[in-house]
């Protein structure tokens, strides 16, 4: 058993958070992210909020991962989306999230498979075979979501929901921090 398996290996602080994920496996890393245990006001340095849209805020990006905060206010949503064939894990940070999973049937027709609601310190996985989403903040103020993905994702296909077709869409951060990986 490697000690990311003991689920009181509660991971307190980003820089924990980022040595743990940087010294596991990719096998480790759903366990990792079911450890993050940081309070909320902990991710002050790296939240950054905006009326129109929500905010795609950079903790680390490495060759191997990638670890984002998403800043929301009231009401705000993603298109629906891919994820560029990379493993996706999303932890609720602070508010209320609605998940919904589409997939296209077999008239290649996109389609509502099911949604679910988070709360924070729930976890969602996502890997582009189980079909594309979208996340909704359903809290009555601002959210954060924690999101950490196995590979960088530096693309992802869009639906565009005017002309019903996906759309591929550059990635770009709103806010990058300084933080660097740790040495093994």
């Amino acid at each position: 058993m490697n000690h990311f398996e003991n689920n009181s290996d509660s991971i307190q602080t980003i820089t924990e958070a980022i040595s743990a994920l940087s010294e596991g496996e990719r096998t480790d890393y759903a366990q990792i992210i079911k450890n993050i245990n940081i309070p909320p006001n902990d991710y002050a340095t790296f939240a950054s909020w905006s009326k129109e849209c929500y905010t795609r805020n950079c903790i680390i990006d490495t060759e191997e991962f990638e670890l984002i905060l998403l800043c929301w206010e009231k009401d705000q949503v993603t298109p629906i989306h891919d994820h560029g064939g990379e493993e996706c894990w999303v932890k609720a940070v602070q508010g209320e999230f609605k998940e919904t999973i589409y997939q296209l049937n077999e008239k290649e027709e996109l389609e509502e498979v099911r949604s679910a609601i988070s709360k924070t310190g729930d976890i969602t996985y996502m890997v582009d075979f189980m079909g594309c989403h979208r996340l909704e903040n359903l809290s009555n103020g601002r959210s954060m979501s924690l999101h950490f993905y196995a590979k960088p994702i530096r693309s992802c296909q869009l639906f565009d929901e005017k002309t019903k077709t996906f759309v591929r869409k550059d990635l770009e951060y709103n806010t990058i921090s300084d933080l660097m990986v740790p040495t093994k």
